[in-house]
């Protein structure tokens, strides 16, 4: 385990014991009990069932440069989290989420999620042989000597071999490989902060209420894209001559996310299987609807124009007066107040999914 060391960290332990007081919540619907705390965790953005190893990963590796974002940005980089063999096989025969090639896999191939399968396909056994390898290849970095930063080495050694980082005695230049290893390396170091936490709260528990909303959590920070996203994930959205542009610009096309039904499509597949707009959402279930006073975690929220019906928005409760949601282009999902998600004369109504 990494420990912080100094002034620093007094700073920091102080923020997040302020975040603790102020966001605390208990979650429970008949089928669904579950305990939110805030935790340092380093995260946000990452999907949770990848998010949980990331942070084992991250535990088993005594290198400091080791860091839950770093993995999570590489993980992304490689497969965007995908997990299926059409979407994650690549043309060079990489496989799996860590996009490992099976002769390397074996090398750091353990049965971490315990099924009696040591599978690159498997999300845990993927993330745990990935940060083996990256905390080898970190160890291997700082011995070096070569110059540059210690993790952008590491990457390096991922991409290309630990051999190619020795021959070029540092990153390999672009002129390597068409520059796929140096972009590589520029592209994850870069996209870190995007991932880097601590996220909000964590939820525990189990029950349909508790994963949705656990599913929901762990894409806050998540790009927002008009039209982008459902049950299998984020995915880039388009612009349909109103929506998903920012500064006159048409960005839904570019970026990769959810917008508010998407993220809620996401989050409750596969056990519910939702329609894709807001307004088919609230259709599909407004024979249980429910009151503002009797609002529990994972209750659908909905606004409309003015109160008018014509249902535009739609939000995750998430407990203490709080909402997941994909709130408009140019912002990310988040955790806000209810009272504030959207304009208050626009809360429409709430049901239970």
């Amino acid at each position: 385990m990494k420990v912080l060391m100094g002034a620093a960290a007094a700073v920091i332990g102080l923020v997040i014991l302020a975040l603790l007081a102020v966001v605390g919540v208990v979650i429970g619907d008949g089928d669904a009990s579950a305990t939110e705390s805030s935790s340092a965790s380093g995260l946000k953005g990452v999907p949770a069932e990848f998010s949980k190893w990331i942070l084992k990963a991250d535990e088993a590796c005594e290198v400091q440069e080791m860091t839950p974002a770093l993995l999570a940005a590489q993980l992304w980089q490689e497969s965007k989290f995908k997990t299926s063999k059409k979407e994650a096989t690549s043309s060079a025969g990489a496989q799996g989420p860590a996009q490992f090639l099976p002769s390397t896999y074996a090398t750091w191939a353990r049965d971490d999620d315990g099924n009696g399968e040591a599978s690159l396909w498997d999300i845990g056994d993927a993330v745990m042989a990935q940060g083996r390898m990256m905390c080898s290849l970190l160890k291997s970095a700082k011995s070096s000597g070569y110059p540059g930063d210690v993790r952008g080495l590491a990457l390096a050694g991922y991409n290309a071999g630990w051999f190619r980082v020795q021959q070029y005695k540092g990153v390999p230049p672009k002129s390597f490989a068409n520059g796929e290893t140096f972009n590589y390396v520029q592209i994850i170091l870069s996209t870190m902060p995007r991932f880097q936490g601590p996220s909000l709260f964590q939820v525990s528990g189990s029950g349909s209420a508790a994963d949705a909303l656990r599913k929901a959590v762990g894409r806050i920070g998540t790009p927002y894209a008009w039209g982008g996203g459902g049950p299998a994930g984020p995915s880039t959205g388009f612009c349909d001559g109103t929506n998903g542009y920012l500064n006159g610009e048409c960005v839904a096309s570019s970026t990769t996310g959810f917008d508010c039904s998407g993220l809620v499509q996401y989050a409750f597949a596969p056990k519910l299987q939702l329609p894709r707009t807001a307004s088919t959402q609230y259709g599909a279930t407004s024979d249980r609807p429910v009151s503002r006073s009797d609002l529990k975690p994972g209750d659908l929220l909905f606004w409309s124009h003015g109160g008018s019906g014509s249902i535009y928005h739609v939000a995750i409760y998430a407990g203490d007066g709080n909402v997941v949601q994909a709130p408009r282009t140019g912002r990310d999902v988040e955790l806000a107040p209810l009272t504030s998600a959207m304009p208050e004369r626009d809360y429409y109504g709430a049901t239970r999914p």
